[in-house]
């Protein structure tokens, strides 16, 4: 991660010069210390990335692709005149980590007309603007992808 940060700092810089190389490491390395003490990160943390690369741009993707569509299913809505008729949802995604049920949770809540409006151990409460927005949310594509994670993690999960 180290190296991420200093090759960063040169992106963004666009030249090399002496003193540039020199800031960059001072700064990559600080920010480096920042996150190893404020967010546990560390070599595991790092491996866990690496390996998981692929799933992970998947997962982004993938977001995208249901920000969209979930975009135009709200416009149509809206457009349409028609009243909304909301919904609260209750599921248990299965997952003992939390940073996967925070990543879900934030997915869940990036994604127009779902709001996450309660999450604990695994206990998810999420605010649908339609019932249709509801179906499938127990069983969607953003937990199958944290859980070929979560597999390879080495977690086990409920489900």
């Amino acid at each position: 991660m180290l190296a991420f940060f200093f090759v960063f700092w040169l992106i963004l810089n666009a030249r090399v010069t002496l003193e540039i190389v020199l800031f960059g490491i001072a700064i990559a390395a600080v920010i480096f210390l920042f996150a190893r003490k404020m967010f546990g990160y560390g070599i595991r943390t790092e491996t866990f990335i690496l390996r998981n690369l692929p799933l992970l741009i998947l997962y982004v993707f993938n977001l995208i692709i249901e920000i969209i569509k979930a975009s135009l299913a709200v416009m149509k809505i809206v457009v349409s005149g028609h009243d909304s008729d909301p919904v609260i949802v209750e599921f248990n995604s299965g997952f003992k980590s939390g940073v996967f049920n925070t990543i879900l949770a934030n997915s869940i809540t990036l994604t127009p007309g779902t709001y996450t409006v309660f999450q604990e151990d695994g206990h998810f409460t999420i605010h649908c603007l339609s019932e249709s927005f509801s179906a499938g949310l127990d069983d969607s594509s953003f937990i199958h992808l944290l859980r070929k994670m979560t597999i390879s993690e080495g977690e086990a999960t409920e489900k």
